[in-house]
């Protein structure tokens, strides 16, 4: 209980981002196909135009692998007070908020572009805070 309270602000981030990611993930995984119309269409001005399905993969893979870690960083956190895995989770998370800013940018979508700042800005703090042990 003692290390719940003593990183419940990591706790809360963590717990965020899970639910952010892993979301993401999962919609991608159910409705792969209306995923992929969509990226499509959003970047069909870019020079990714021709590479979304491998670039789509990747995010998907990169967020579930995100998720995943924070999941269990979470246990390790609160069980033994260690940070790796849940520092790595985060860390993914952080790449791939910078591939998706990529894609916004390259796409001219700049309200979509500035929502990604907001995830990122937590996404950091998580990184400080998860740094700092």
């Amino acid at each position: 209980m003692e290390l719940l309270q003593k990183h419940a602000t990591e706790i809360l981030i963590l717990f965020f981002l899970i639910v952010t990611f892993l979301q993401s993930g999962i919609d991608k995984v159910s409705d792969w196909e209306g995923n992929l119309s969509f990226i499509k269409a959003h970047l069909k001005n870019t020079p990714f135009k021709n590479s979304v399905p491998l670039l789509l993969a990747i995010i998907l893979v990169i967020e579930i692998m995100a998720g995943a870690l924070m999941f269990v960083g979470v246990f390790q956190l609160v069980t033994v007070g260690t940070t790796n895995l849940a520092l790595i989770g985060v860390e993914l998370s952080a790449l791939c908020l910078i591939f998706l800013l990529i894609g916004q940018r390259l796409a001219k979508d700049y309200a979509g572009a500035m929502t990604l700042a907001v995830y990122f800005i937590i996404t950091i703090f998580g990184v400080y805070l998860l740094n700092a042990h």
